[in-house]
């Protein structure tokens, strides 16, 4: 499994956290999300060899969300 941590510029409330992690989490090969408005970042659990970083930040996207940069993306 890999994970990544992306900063995102936009989330301010539990509702925008809750979109963002319904949006991965409908990727195929996504195993946990977890989205934090307060430290505007999302952490991804992911098997690299079903989604790839740019479906995931697609989906953060088309949620209406900025992708600042990606953190770094850990193999665990």
């Amino acid at each position: 499994m890999d994970k990544v941590v992306i900063n995102v510029e936009g989330m301010s409330c539990n509702h925008c956290e809750n979109s963002v992690i319904k949006a991965i989490s409908g990727l195929n090969g996504v195993n946990e999300v977890s989205a934090s408005a307060a430290n505007k970042t999302v952490v991804v659990e992911y098997d690299s060899t079903k989604v790839t970083n740019d479906d995931i930040k697609g989906a953060i996207l088309q949620q209406g969300y900025d992708v600042i940069e990606e953190k770094g993306t850990y193999k665990e």
